[in-house]
Order: C-alpha cells, then sequence, then structure tokens
C-alpha cells in the first residue's frame, strides 16, 4: 500500500485499538511504523538508539488479537500506532514521530495517540504544545494553529539553542534543519483555550 498521510481520522476508533505506554519492547515495531514516512521525508529519521532513549516519551496504539486480519485471530496484540511527547521548556513539548501503520488508517488511531498525548501534556502542567507537520488539517481539527516564527522569549530562544535535539532546532527554525522543514507547516495548541473534555470527544 502506498504511503500517504502518516495519521488518521475518518472513522469513529475501533474498541479493538487501546492506547499505552511504549515499553523497549516495542522499539523494533516503532521503528518498523517510522521507516516509511521516514524514507518518504515525512517523519525524521532516527537511528534505533535514539527511540530506546526516548521510549519514555512515546505512546503505541495496540489492535487487540482478532482484528489483524490474521485467521487464527492474531495471537499477540499488534503495534499499530506510535508518538511520542518531548518537552522543550516548563511550559512547552512537542508531539513528534506520530505514525500510523497504512492497513490501520481511517479508524481515528491517529486521534486516539493524539488525545493521549495532549493528556500527557496537561499532567505535566504544560500549556503549550508545538507540531511540525503535513497534516495541517488533522492538527487543526485537534485544535492547533499555524504559527509564523519561534512563540518563545529572548531568553527561551539563547536556552533553547544549546539543545542537541533536532526537533527543538526545528522548533527554532534554525537553518541547519531547512531541508527537514520543507513543506512543513509550524502549528501550535494553546491548552487553555481547549477544555480537556473537549479535547477528548473532537
Amino acid at each position: 500500500m502506498p504511503v500517504g498521510s502518516a495519521y488518521s481520522d475518518a472513522v469513529p476508533t475501533t474498541s479493538a485499538v487501546r492506547v499505552r505506554p511504549a515499553l523497549p519492547a516495542d522499539v523494533r515495531a516503532v521503528r518498523a511504523l517510522v521507516q516509511p514516512y521516514a524514507e518518504a521525508r515525512i517523519l525524521l529519521a532516527k537511528e534505533m538508539v535514539g527511540y530506546y532513549e526516548a521510549v519514555q516519551e512515546f505512546v503505541v496504539a495496540e489492535a487487540e488479537p482478532g482484528f489483524t486480519g490474521e485467521p487464527d485471530g492474531g495471537g499477540a496484540p499488534l503495534v499499530v500506532g506510535c508518538g511520542a511527547l518531548h518537552v522543550m521548556w516548563d511550559d512547552l513539548a512537542e508531539i513528534r514521530t506520530l505514525a500510523v501503520d497504512p492497513a490501520w488508517r481511517g479508524h481515528r488511531v491517529g486521534h486516539s495517540l493524539v488525545v493521549e498525548l495532549l493528556a500527557r501534556a496537561r499532567a505535566l502542567g504544560l500549556r503549550r504544545v508545538f507540531c511540525l507537520t503535513f497534516e495541517v488539517d488533522f492538527f487543526r481539527a485537534h485544535g492547533f494553529r499555524a504559527i509564523e516564527g519561534t512563540p518563545v522569549s529572548h531568553e527561551v530562544y539563547a536556552e533553547l539553542l544549546r539543545s542537541h535535539d533536532d526537533g527543538v532546532a526545528e522548533f527554532l527554525d534554525l537553518a541547519r534543519v531547512k531541508p527537514n522543514t520543507l513543506g512543513n507547516t509550524r502549528m501550535l495548541l494553546d491548552l487553555d483555550d481547549v477544555p480537556e473534555r473537549a479535547a477528548s470527544v473532537s
């Protein structure tokens, strides 16, 4: 199946899918999900060690046995989506590495992942969530808006410059990561503007 959108929000999420924190045992499945999107330059590629180092940031969408299309019921649950929340500052995080198995597009797996990641952001006391995406309509439906520039103070900008993380460099719109950001839209969600209940059912 050709790679298209990394995200899905077409129909209600089936009860066969649940979102949970990622485990080190999920890393190979997460990398396999991301790889086609990385090759298509939709998502940023990472080395395997990078996934292990960031596993605490990830959640995965897991399909229950019996819904994998296999005649024997599928055996163990199958990881069909992933996403991460990367904290950048005391009030700011980024949703990154959001990917859905193409076979599971159309089941709102991407929506379920975003809802969980925003719930994590709220639990951490964050106020704003950033994303860099081709999927403008998807994120707009979750309350994000397109932005220009970098919405932090000069002092915070100077501190973020010390980071070696490519995602932070993309947030800062640095020249060295411009090839990674071509065609993407910079978007921001103010969590105070989106009631928690509305975010969970939108």
